[in-house]
């Protein structure tokens, strides 16, 4: 689940302005006016990589009767990417595979819904849910008066990324536009929101966090504080971002290895070498 943050930001816009930019998005994207039709997208970067057949094979049970059947598509997947022309598009590439791959990992134990006997084996499972299985709470953190939570919203994990935690929705709406704070519901309804969110998510740096996309492509730089916290680059420090309050500092954590898991596959996949640091077991995660 995308671990909870606190990022200075520009004041929130009206939220009126927000309802009447979602309803459009909503419509124009939701409706599946766009499905099928990313056209020139197969020379993006992403999509010169991961290819239609090739994102199918390493999702096969997505649209299984007990997973999110017709969610989690190609074609929403690679318009999500191309808002953010970075992703899978930076440096040589090993990197652009290795950041590809180290995305796909993360989301795939996010929504997982495989286990250790699964048909196929436990990393065939990923973006199978895409919401939350028994939310403990509605993840409102009432102190947060900057994005205050709207009555009878829960913001509890949706989407590729388990978006989490009103603040999360906020931000994530003001960037990609849509009223994250009275719609949340977008995430988990909406295929084109869902993977934007996962993908701001991802690009996002957020202090004292980095992103994770400066991880997984050399651009992170190593502080005082990270070095005495043993956060080192890595696939592992991806993990710490997420999700480190939860699995990070902690031996042999069971979701921690199924990341690596579906880590590991897909490098496999992709010709690559995982790289260095695989999990958070010696890191402290970030406060």
């Amino acid at each position: 689940m995308a671990a909870p943050y606190h990022h200075p930001r520009p004041s929130a816009r009206d939220h009126h302005f927000f309802l009447a930019v979602a309803v459009f998005l909503t419509a124009a994207a939701c409706a599946g006016v766009a499905e099928g039709r990313y056209g020139a997208g197969r020379s993006t970067p992403v999509a010169a990589i991961v290819s239609e057949e090739l994102y199918s094979s390493l999702f096969p049970h997505r649209d299984d009767v007990n997973c999110s059947k017709g969610f989690y598509t190609y074609a929403s997947f690679i318009r999500a990417t191309r808002k953010f022309p970075k992703f899978g598009g930076t440096g040589d590439l090993v990197t652009r595979k290795r950041e590809i791959a180290a995305f796909l990992a993360q989301i795939s134990q996010e929504t997982t819904g495989g286990w250790a006997a699964a048909p196929d084996g436990p990393y065939m499972w990923g973006l199978c849910f895409k919401d939350e299985i028994s939310p403990q709470s509605s993840y409102c953190d009432a102190t947060n008066k900057k994005w205050p939570c709207y009555p009878g919203k829960s913001y509890n994990g949706r989407g590729p990324i388990q978006l989490s935690w009103n603040y999360n929705y906020g931000l994530a709406g003001e960037a990609l536009g849509f009223d994250g704070l009275r719609n949340p519901e977008l995430v988990s309804t909406c295929r084109d929101t869902a993977f934007q969110t996962a993908l701001w998510f991802w690009m996002t740096p957020r202090q004292p966090r980095p992103s994770c996309h400066q991880v997984m492509v050399g651009e992170y730089c190593l502080s005082t504080a990270d070095a005495a916290a043993n956060r080192t680059a890595g696939f592992g420090l991806v993990t710490n971002i997420i999700n480190g309050g939860l699995e990070c500092n902690i031996a042999n954590n069971e979701r921690v290895n199924g990341r690596i898991g579906f880590y590991r596959r897909y490098c496999q996949v992709f010709g690559i070498h995982v790289g260095p640091n695989l999990d958070c077991a010696h890191q402290l995660p970030y406060s």
